[in-house]
């Protein structure tokens, strides 16, 4: 690995160039955007640690220099970040563990991250040995007791392979499983940055099934331990378990391989600071979660059933990911996901699949139709069967890969149904109160609108009525 290649971009770099030469402190660059530089990957935030001077002064007066916005992250342990005026880039600043360098990098998570480089001299200090564990695509520990110390760095592993694809040492699967029960003491939120890491990195399936032989997914899934249990069957040649490993698989490889208006849209962040993509293989891991609690066999047949499971698992969705700090936004996409992931599969096997079935789903679906379409396809993908032959897969598949190009098709002309009552009109007709009843008939009337049973506002004010006198 070239080290004269890391040098050239510190010195070349216009932000840490402007740092070095306006202050005269001994500042260095570590951690991930050294290991970045060494990839060759791009990087927009830069971790600097100054050992001269307290790290809040330092920083207000950086933050002062580039113009940029100054923001306290901890200050128990001093570490600071300045948001650069491009709203893009940002510095985190702090002072070294143990007031040195030497201790500061003994002290991180793995040797690829504890590589330093003093931004004016560009010495490279690399006690560990990382630069030939980026060089081997090898993951190592620096010491034991780090991970006891702040468990969220067992966690922090397996991030790093599924962004990475590298390989796991054996010490560093030894620790992972001897302390795996340690990671239910980091904050929640701290857990969901790291999962939402993880699951954003292209190598994502094989992160869970370590992070499964690790014995640490249970204790942030707990619903594994229900996937597991159910087998294969007439529909799955892979036990639940897998086959929901198998989806998280094929989304990426379906993102991988798709156009670039679906690569576009998946890599949209519309909610909780990743990606939809990432979301979505969040819910491709979870989208039978709900059939542990609907499974029956059929005495006669011996058939596994999951009648409803899509609905179950939608309903068991929002505890489990506001126990892990998930916001509400995250929540709605994922649980909708979930209930939602058969659809288009069953839209498509309908008799007959006209322009107005699909602009139906299109419609009803509204901005996860794409999404939803990308997760029945994984699901298809990852079932094999007595059942499920591999004609059945591709007929599927190819309807489905029919819908997503009408959707995308219809995106240069469709626009969105016009609100004909909001909910204070509709009260007014009715008499009703804000209610779980209000909330039920602007659904069926949004339905109706979908399904063009209704276009005007009096046709609107007719249905309400209608419905209401016959549900109250």
């Amino acid at each position: 690995m070239n080290t004269q290649i890391l040098k050239n971009k510190i010195q070349n770099d216009e932000i840490l160039n402007n740092i070095s030469s306006f202050f005269d402190n001994e500042i260095y660059l570590v951690g991930g955007a050294v290991r970045d530089i060494l990839l060759n990957k791009e990087n927009i935030d830069k971790d600097l640690i100054v050992t001269d001077e307290d790290a809040k002064t330092f920083s207000l007066k950086v933050a002062d220099f580039l113009e940029g916005k100054f923001i306290p992250l901890d200050e128990e342990n001093k570490i600071y970040r300045i948001v650069l005026k491009d709203k893009i880039n940002y510095i985190d600043i702090t002072n070294p563990i143990g007031n040195s360098i030497e201790k500061d990098i003994m002290r991180r998570d793995l040797r690829i991250n504890a590589i330093a480089v003093n931004i004016k001299t560009c010495k490279i200090y690399d006690p560990t040995n990382g630069i030939e564990d980026l060089k081997n695509k090898t993951l190592n520990s620096i010491q034991e007791e780090n991970f006891i110390d702040d468990p969220l760095r067992l966690l922090r592993i397996f991030r790093f392979q599924s962004v990475l694809g590298f390989k796991i040492s054996q010490e560093l699967m030894d620790i992972s499983k001897k302390y795996a029960q340690l990671i239910q003491k980091p904050a929640k939120e701290r857990i969901e940055y790291e999962l939402m890491k993880l699951f954003n990195g292209e190598y994502t399936h094989s992160a869970i099934l370590k992070l499964d032989e690790c014995n640490i997914l249970e204790y942030i899934f707990p619903f594994v331990e229900e996937l597991k249990q159910i087998p294969p069957n007439a529909h799955h040649h892979l036990n639940l378990f897998n086959h929901s490993i198998e989806s998280v698989k094929q989304v990426q490889k379906l993102y991988t391989e798709a156009d670039e208006y679906t690569k576009a849209h998946l890599n949209r962040i519309d909610f909780g600071g990743f990606s939809r993509l990432a979301h979505l293989k969040l819910a491709a891991f979870m989208h039978d979660i709900g059939k542990f609690s609907t499974w029956t066999i059929e005495q006669d047949t011996g058939r596994h059933r999951f009648i409803k499971h899509d609905d179950a698992g939608a309903k068991l969705c929002p505890k489990i990911l506001k126990n892990l700090m998930f916001s509400n936004k995250q929540i709605e996409y994922i649980q909708s996901i979930i209930k939602n992931h058969m659809y288009p599969s069953m839209v498509v096997s309908s008799p007959d699949l006209n322009e107005k079935v699909m602009m139906r789903y299109v419609r009803k679906m509204e901005d996860n139709a794409l999404d939803a379409i990308i997760i029945a396809k994984a699901d298809r993908l990852s079932a094999l069967g007595p059942e499920i032959t591999k004609d059945i897969v591709n007929k599927n598949i190819e309807l489905l890969t029919k819908l997503q190009e009408f959707y995308i098709k219809a995106q240069e002309t469709i626009k969105p149904l016009p609100k004909l009552l909001d909910g204070n009109e509709i009260m007014d007709i009715t008499g009703i109160k804000p209610s779980p009843l209000l909330g039920k008939i602007l659904s069926e009337l949004k339905e109706a609108q979908i399904s063009s049973e209704i276009t005007t506002k009096e046709e609107a004010r007719i249905f309400v009525k209608k419905l209401y006198s016959n549900i109250r």
